[in-house]
This record gives structure tokens, C-alpha cells and sequence, in this order.
């Protein structure tokens, strides 16, 4: 039997839907798109590296809920409320306190190279999901607006968090997610450097702070 049963797993799911239906106006970039991506990636990473499918699912379920509790937190933040839905599903305890292990092990500021297999199949799922090409263009907005940070923060914090993971090779941990995304991820790194560095440009600044005031006039 999985640790989290298929009907449990069915309870999880359907109150990580209706959390992120209720509040879908306060989570533009970790709603249901997200989680349901992460999601359908980490069960296949997890199916290939021999992790316990059924933890990593859950744990990909619920892995981003602590920005309902405050924006622009870190996963830790999300435990009580994790741990209170994870009981309310009938996730026995010991597998609740597996999955918040699992969920906090993976987050990207926290992870090293020795995380455990569950870990990495979530880590390198939420990991893809950031190193999308499309992730910048067409949805970096949106986590500036559902954090409250500026784009600079966001410049360093991607830069700062990710850059040593890719430099030291555990970027990804799955050799075949390596081998297929990380000219993505380094092209996305790359990019990211560029924008930090072009908000040292005064002009640049000046042109964002137009471009806001006419988007605030709009």
C-alpha cells in the first residue's frame, strides 16, 4: 500500500483545488497552473528515481500553500496549515511529518546536494517550473504582484539562490532533467543576471518607474 492512499491522496487534491479557486486573485503565480504542473512532474521524476510516489505527489500538492499564509514566505511557513489539511485528508501523522520534511528539503534556498530521493523529485519538478522560458515572460509579473517585491529583489533572489546550485551541479538532480533543461536554466540565470545588472542603469530605472506611473494612470 503507498504511504498516502489514492482516496486520501483525492481529499489533499480536491482542498489544494478549492484553496486556490477561493484565493485565486492572491496567488497569480503559485495557483493551480503551478501546482498542477509541479505536480504532474514531480510524480514522473519520482516514478524514475524510485522515491515514494505517493509522498512526493502530496507533498507537490501542497508545497506552496505558506504563501497563503504570508506572501512572500519561505515553505517552513505553510506547516501548520500543511499539517492541518494533511490530518483533516486521514494522512497518518508519521507520513504528514514525512511530507513536511520533504517539502522543506526541497524548497530551493534550503536544498544541498544530498536531499532525499523524494526531495529531489519535487525540488527538480518546482525547479523546471522556474526555469521555463515562458516563466519570465509570462509570468514574472505576476510574482512580483503576489509577493509585493520589486523587480530587483526578485533579480537577486533568483540569482542568489539558484546560481550556486547550477555552478556546483545538483541544478537539477535527475540526469535526464539535466540533460534536457539545463541550457534553459542556464539561458534563464543568464537573463536574470542581465536584469540585475541593467538596474544599475539610471536610464533603465527612469524608464520603469514611467512605465509604472502609466500603468498606475491607466
Amino acid at each position: 500500500m503507498p504511504a498516502v492512499p489514492a482516496a486520501v491522496l483525492a481529499i489533499v487534491d480536491a482542498q489544494v483545488r478549492k484553496l486556490c479557486a477561493r484565493y485565486a486573485k492572491r496567488l497569480p503565480f503559485h495557483g493551480w497552473h503551478h501546482v498542477s504542473f509541479v505536480r504532474s512532474k514531480a510524480v514522473q521524476f519520482a516514478g524514475a528515481n524510485g522515491a515514494e510516489v505517493s509522498v512526493v505527489e502530496t507533498a507537490a500538492l501542497v508545497h506552496d500553500v505558506n504563501y497563503l499564509v504570508r506572501r512572500n514566505s519561505p515553505a517552513a511557513a505553510g506547516g501548520r496549515l500543511r499539517q492541518d489539511m494533511l490530518a483533516r485528508a486521514g494522512v497518518a501523522a508519521d507520513t504528514a511529518r514525512w511530507i513536511e520534511d520533504v517539502v522543506v528539503e526541497a524548497e530551493m534556498a534550503n536544498r544541498g546536494p544530498d536531499i532525499s530521493l523524494e526531495a529531489q523529485a519535487l525540488s527538480d519538478a518546482d525547479t523546471l517550473f522556474k526555469a521555463l522560458p515562458v516563466t519570465p515572460v509570462m509570468l514574472s509579473h505576476r510574482y512580483l504582484a503576489e509577493n509585493g517585491i520589486t523587480l530587483r529583489e526578485l533579480a537577486d533572489k533568483i540569482v542568489g539562490e539558484q546560481q550556486d546550485k547550477h555552478d556546483e551541479g545538483y541544478y537539477f538532480y535527475n540526469t535526464e532533467a539535466a540533460a534536457t533543461y539545463s541550457r534553459w536554466a542556464a539561458t534563464n540565470l543568464m537573463l536574470w543576471q542581465h536584469i540585475r545588472e541593467s538596474l544599475d542603469d539610471d536610464d533603465v530605472t527612469d524608464l520603469l518607474d514611467a512605465v509604472n506611473a502609466h500603468a498606475a494612470a491607466s
